[in-house]
């Protein structure tokens, strides 16, 4: 099979397009043909300094397409039926073995391309915001990053779930007037506005009740700085690649709490697999909606990633092998 590839970590120019071994299909797994692969902010960040788990490299959290072969142990799923998945690594490939359990079915009218977005970045959006979040409707919700997968998502979230107003984060005006149809109230133009004035400023001083922040670094301590009288932030990557050096002193005073999330912890629970077919019927019915910026071929998957890292895409980039 073809698959984007890279022998060293690095820029994107390390992806190489190459000839790799087919994948076997273990007796608990699946095998799919990959239609559409979800480029993860995780992806990227793997690719920059992450561990190669093979030789070469295939990385990558997020594909869906149909199923080619099924484990002998395997009774969910049947050859050709349509499949979004979820892995440590393997998605940028034309084709991908993952462990039944971390694979849902496409319901029908749902296309592959919009189902390779949801499982980590609606599942991560919705941990953040109510498992650990404690969300509650009337609260007020900041959004680190809002273009992002989890930002698209979480702004839909938080506003479905009644938040009295939904803030969010982004580096051009433009990007943010795109997330005011999916239920953003105020958007912060972080290289404009210093955000946490901003945050104050918009919410008469209180603060925000929930943040949701994967970009670190120094954005989470602003996230902290930010945060209601008992507000929690929901701490949930490293987008920003900057060293997180912050000062939890001042959570002290306010009661406030800040929770790491990782999804892929509990991504074989029964919780999160439910929650996750849920997100998927909930986008599948048109109550949520998944923001496809552009694709690219998988064969030009260093230009994908190039694109991606230059902070002008709104929601998610594919590849399409």
């Amino acid at each position: 099979m073809k698959a984007a590839v890279y022998y060293e970590n690095g820029a994107p120019d390390v992806l190489k397009y190459e000839d790799v071994p087919d994948p076997q299909c273990h007796p608990k797994g699946i095998v799919i043909r990959v239609e559409a692969v979800s480029i993860e902010g995780g992806d990227t960040l793997n690719r920059f300094r992450g561990p190669l788990m093979t030789h070469p490299h295939v990385v990558g959290y997020q594909a869906a397409g149909e199923v080619i072969e099924v484990g002998e142990q395997v009774a969910d799923f049947k050859v050709g039926d349509k499949v979004c998945t979820t892995g440590a690594f393997g998605s940028h490939a034309e084709l991908r073995a993952v462990p039944a359990a971390t694979a849902w079915k496409v319901p029908a009218g749902l296309s592959t391309q919009e189902a390779a977005v949801i499982p980590v970045t609606f599942g991560t959006a919705d941990d953040c915001l109510f498992e650990f979040g404690r969300m509650k409707k009337g609260e007020v919700v900041l959004v680190q990053a809002g273009a992002s997968g989890v930002g698209v998502a979480a702004i839909q979230l938080a506003a479905r779930a009644g938040a009295s107003m939904v803030l969010a984060t982004a580096s051009s005006d433009e990007r943010l007037e795109q997330l005011k149809p999916l239920g953003l109230t105020h958007g912060i133009n972080y290289k404009t506005h210093d955000v946490v004035q901003e945050v104050m400023r918009l919410t008469d001083k209180k603060g925000a009740d929930v943040i949701v922040d994967s970009v670190g670094g120094p954005t989470l301590q602003g996230s902290i700085l930010s945060l209601a009288y008992r507000g929690r932030v929901s701490m949930v990557g490293q987008a920003g690649r900057e060293p997180m050096k912050v000062d939890v002193g001042s959570m002290m005073g306010g009661n406030r709490s800040l929770s790491g999330v990782f999804l892929g912890a509990e991504i074989t629970t029964p919780r999160v697999r439910q929650n996750i077919a849920r997100l998927i019927d909930d986008v599948a019915k048109g109550d949520l909606k998944v923001v496809i910026d552009r694709t690219f071929p998988l064969s030009e998957a260093a230009a994908a990633h190039r694109y991606i890292e230059s902070r002008q895409a709104v929601g998610r980039v594919l590849l399409i092998p």
